[in-house]
């Protein structure tokens, strides 16, 4: 009897609490009204290719509602040293968008995870969770589009700029002699880059891969691209043309320096005399020698001889 009344006790505070539920049930939403939970965002996944990290999510329908969203990240700073705190992503603040660029703030390679929340007004869903962490490491790396160039004897190559973490190692050879395969790492894509001089008539192929160093992961190579070298009798007429021009040039050289050394020996072995600037005269030498002569003999017609008495006398009558 005793064993009944307790059963019947324990089943008294059952069915009064199932009646209580359904007496308040009807109030309840009455009293929450609008701020009744939202569904929560479903499939939360990460789409990341070539460093940029995208967080998606199916939308929430409310029909003749515009339902936004927000999302939130914890790294592992947060997670250990912060009391599993959440830091909000405000480009991702009451958007309606069902996708978030989460590519600035994953900015270690280290664990996150992350959650979506919808919102209307002042109604709201619990938080929707990624399943799994997130580390940027296992992001997709592509090979980089890239332009392989002939310019005459150069071969030249133009890689897309994929951002400044990324860098590219370009293999290059002459084809046949796969063996002696060349590379080179470009960390500056500005400007088109040169890779080698080839030569006539051979072609040359070109491929590359993308290099993170961050993550310290490359991607796979991309298709080889092959060109051939041009304008080879063009380089033949400009080679013969300044071969040419040399040995003209040398030619030239050699008779300035014969008759340069020649004009150095006349100087010294045979010297030229010249006449001081008293000694030199505007006319003739033959008429200055017929000049000389004529006064010579009008000289020699005024030259007389005089006896000493003459002469004696002629000075005193002029002294008279």
């Amino acid at each position: 009897m005793r064993e009944k009344v307790m059963s019947r006790s324990k089943t008294f505070p059952n069915i009064a609490c199932f009646f209580l539920c359904a007496l308040i049930a009807p109030n309840l939403t009455g009293i929450l009204g609008e701020d009744a939970l939202l569904p929560s965002p479903q499939n939360i996944s990460i789409l990341s290719t070539n460093m940029r990290h995208f967080l998606t999510w199916s939308p929430v329908t409310i029909q003749g509602e515009t339902v936004r969203y927000s999302v939130e990240f914890q790294g592992e700073y947060e997670r250990e040293y912060a009391n599993e705190s959440w830091i909000p992503i405000c480009e991702c603040s009451l958007i309606t968008a069902t996708v978030c660029n989460i590519t600035e703030d994953i900015s270690a390679t280290v664990a996150y995870n992350l959650r979506v929340r919808a919102d209307i007004g002042a109604r709201r869903s619990q938080w929707g969770t990624l399943k799994g962490f997130f580390n940027r490491i296992t992001t997709s790396l592509t090979p980089p589009p890239m332009k392989v160039i002939a310019d005459g004897y150069h071969l030249l190559v133009e890689l897309k700029d994929m951002g400044p973490a990324f860098q590219f190692c370009v293999l290059y050879w002459k084809k046949g002699q796969e063996s002696r395969m060349q590379w080179k790492m470009v960390k500056d894509v500005s400007s088109t880059v040169h890779l080698d001089t080839m030569e006539a008539g051979h072609d040359y192929c070109v491929k590359a891969q993308t290099y993170v160093e961050t993550i310290n992961r490359s991607s796979s190579f991309s298709q080889t691209q092959c060109v051939r070298a041009q304008g080879g009798r063009s380089l033949w007429l400009v080679t013969a043309v300044m071969s040419s021009a040399g040995f003209a040039l040398a030619a030239l050289t050699l008779l300035f320096l014969a008759w340069k050394t020649r004009k150095i020996f006349q100087y010294s072995c045979c010297p030229i005399a010249v006449l001081p600037d008293t000694l030199k005269t505007a006319e003739p030498p033959t008429q200055l020698i017929l000049c000389g002569n004529e006064e010579a003999e009008q000289c020699d017609l005024m030259v007389c001889v005089m006896p000493s008495e003459e002469v004696l006398r002629l000075w005193i009558q002029e002294t008279l």
